[in-house]
């Protein structure tokens, strides 16, 4: 691909794709590209880097002069774009492709991987790295608050990467992950997640273990030792593979664990850190990213100085505002182990409080029936759950849909209190009309959500003004 010039990339304006083709015009390449959802702020990002943007899918809007056609993770056969690509024979190739050969090849690759906690950890490490003046290049799933952005590429020797276990594209369907090139990975746990593309658990271990495979001998792999699925998939590997976790039987043991409030501490190898995070999943996260930049060659001391500055990401516990007593809380919580956690960390943050919890059943694994038990295992936790409509229901067979009517019933049967709402505007009504002052609503979602959030800071604002 080195004597390729002309880029088009289908999909231009999701994060990555949208970062990483910037990033490939300012390497001097031309570059182009579509998007059916062509909007602020990557549309603007994209103008004000020089790169022609086309909005909708057609044929013609694949330059005659296209030497490779990026075609994104989201885009599927009958594409108008995919089949133009197709029926001109040129060159395709996929995102984690055009990294590999353009930005990791030679560089010293960080991979975060696991069902929880990839986000998190990623953006950790990536700002831990940034604040010790290692000017990391990163591609995170989500937004880290210290960096304002999802991904850049930057000339720096580090490149930390969310390694997501989700298929590469429509014509490769191995993990993306395995196109990182790391030497370090980062295994936070293993679940069985994306029911869309895995048919079980052994099929997920089987990628993880993949990925395992290529990691050089003068790389690691730090791995979850008190996961067995984990442990599993690492039997054998040639790679060096150091354990970490909180039981006995691990490398590298993390003790000492203590909460106050919004932070939590641990220690590690005989160093103390603080995490400004709440939960016991976040104490495991940041001590993967401590392993990490300890094996990159920083001090304890250049750590826990990115540790205690490190402000967290979007959508990840965060508060969305307080409004009649009542504060509204935003999480990308869509699995049930990852639900469970949530609530953890909040009933940590939040001792004593009244917790409702939001839920949209949206992932292609939670529209599905295979978490129905295990949804109301982790919701009943909560104090008030309320279970949103299916979205896209229709496009899952019934047989094999979750069901949040009785979802709800089964949460009931558990203690806790628990409706099915299928809309929106009528979870806002109900939380609103029953929500009092110290409580917390909680709200998890993979999605938008219909807006929610405001709505229920504006609905109990106007309920406050009310009772004056």
């Amino acid at each position: 691909m080195s004597n390729k010039k002309n880029f088009h990339f289908v999909g231009v304006c999701g994060t990555a794709m949208g970062s990483v083709a910037a990033a490939m015009k300012a390497k001097g390449y031309k570059v182009t590209g579509s998007d059916q959802n062509v909007y602020p702020p990557m549309s603007t990002f994209l103008e004000s880097q020089g790169v022609e943007i086309f909005s909708g899918y057609k044929a013609e809007h694949i330059p005659a002069d296209a030497d490779v056609v990026i075609i994104g993770n989201a885009i599927s056969r009958g594409n108008p774009e995919a089949e133009e690509a197709l029926n001109r024979k040129l060159l395709y190739s996929s995102l984690p492709e055009v990294l590999k050969d353009h930005f990791l090849r030679g560089k010293r690759n960080m991979v975060v991987s696991g069902t929880h906690g990839k986000t998190t950890t990623t953006s950790m490490l990536t700002w831990i790295l940034e604040s010790a003046d290692k000017n990391p290049s990163h591609m995170i799933g989500g937004i880290p608050s210290n960096m304002g952005k999802g991904a850049r590429f930057t000339d720096s020797d580090f490149t930390v990467l969310e390694g997501d276990e989700y298929d590469t594209a429509f014509f490769d369907k191995r993990s993306k992950f395995l196109h990182y090139l790391p030497e370090v990975v980062i295994m936070n746990n293993i679940e069985f997640d994306h029911a869309d593309i895995y048919d079980n658990i052994d099929e997920i271990k089987l990628t993880f273990e993949r990925l395992l495979k290529v990691v050089p001998e003068n790389g690691v792999a730090f791995i979850n030792g008190d996961d067995e699925n984990c442990l599993s998939v690492s039997e054998g590997s040639y790679a060096p593979v150091k354990k970490v976790g909180m039981d006995e039987g691990n490398d590298i043991r993390i003790e000492d664990v203590t909460y106050d409030g919004d932070d939590s501490s641990f220690s590690l190898i005989g160093e103390r850190y603080t995490v400004p995070m709440s939960g016991e999943f976040n104490v495991r996260n940041a001590a993967m990213a401590v392993n990490a930049a300890l094996f990159s060659g920083l001090t304890p001391d250049e750590i826990r100085e990115g540790l205690s500055t490190f402000s967290g990401i979007a959508r990840r516990q965060e508060l969305k505002g307080e409004a009649n007593g009542v504060k509204v809380i935003d999480d990308f919580a869509h699995h049930p182990t990852a639900i469970d956690l949530a609530v953890d960390a909040m009933r940590q943050r939040f001792p004593g409080n009244n917790l409702w919890v939001l839920f949209e059943p949206r992932s292609n694994s939670t529209r599905r029936k295979v978490f129905q038990q295990p949804l109301a295992d982790a919701l009943c936790r909560a104090d008030r759950s309320i279970i949103a409509g299916v979205p896209g229901a229709e496009s899952i067979p019934l047989e094999e849909r979750l069901d949040p009517t009785q979802l709800a019933e089964d949460i009931k049967a558990k203690g806790t209190d628990a409706w099915f709402i299928n809309e929106v505007d009528d979870i806002v009504k109900h939380v609103v009309a029953g929500a009092e002052p110290g409580d917390v609503v909680a709200v998890l979602s993979n999605g938008g959500f219909g807006g929610i959030h405001q709505k229920l800071l504006d609905g109990l604002e106007a309920k406050s003004v009310g009772a004056k």
